[in-house]
């Protein structure tokens, strides 16, 4: 009570509790925002489960880095296809190229494509980066990002394993290994 005032203390009272409740009501959604955020921060992107594994491979139908012709999933039916979103410009994508690269060479000739899909890159640098890596499996232009969109990539590197059937049975969100790579195609190929 400020000297001369003539308000009982008692009076205000419920001004303070309402002050407070006005404070509280502000500060505990906020925090509350602050511990989910928190927690989601400490988590592994690559953890993440995939809404596309167990499902149908979104098709595309891509010119070639070189654009003399046209890769389409639905033409590869029966096979076992590895796509693999990369870029020149990707660090994790360099680091990657000797497992897929061993794995290319490992199954190529049992029946298993990879498709690399060339992301938010310009073509002639893409053509570089595989020259300079000698990246000899079909290289696709994903114009406009179409496809990257229909598979949920939100970066690069990211790797799809999609079974003879046509669904994918498995997805991975950073750089490959081989024994990641090799162990997927395994499943798919005794499916």
């Amino acid at each position: 009570m400020s000297p001369g005032s003539d308000e009982d203390p008692a009076s205000l009272e419920p001004r303070r509790r309402g002050r407070w409740r006005i404070v509280a009501l502000v500060l505990v959604p906020f925090a509350a925002f602050a511990l989910l955020l928190a927690a989601s921060l400490g988590r592994d992107p690559r953890a993440l489960p995939s809404e596309l594994v167990g499902r149908p491979a979104p098709t595309f139908a891509l010119r070639s880095l070189q654009g003399d012709v046209t890769v389409g999933l639905a033409d590869l039916r029966g096979q076992v296809v590895v796509v693999n979103f990369w870029a020149s410009w990707c660090r994790e994508c360099r680091d990657e190229h000797p497992a897929l690269d061993a794995a290319w060479n490992r199954y190529r000739e049992r029946g298993v494509v990879f498709v690399g899909v060339l992301f938010e890159d310009a073509v002639r640098d893409g053509l570089a980066f595989a020259d300079e890596l000698g990246m000899d499996w079909p290289l696709v232009n994903d114009a406009g990002s179409r496809s990257a969109i229909a598979y949920g990539v939100f970066g690069v590197p990211e790797t799809f394993v999609i079974g003879r059937d046509g669904s994918v049975v498995a997805k991975r969100v950073g750089p490959v290994d081989y024994p990641w790579l090799t162990d997927r195609i395994e499943d798919a190929l005794h499916a």
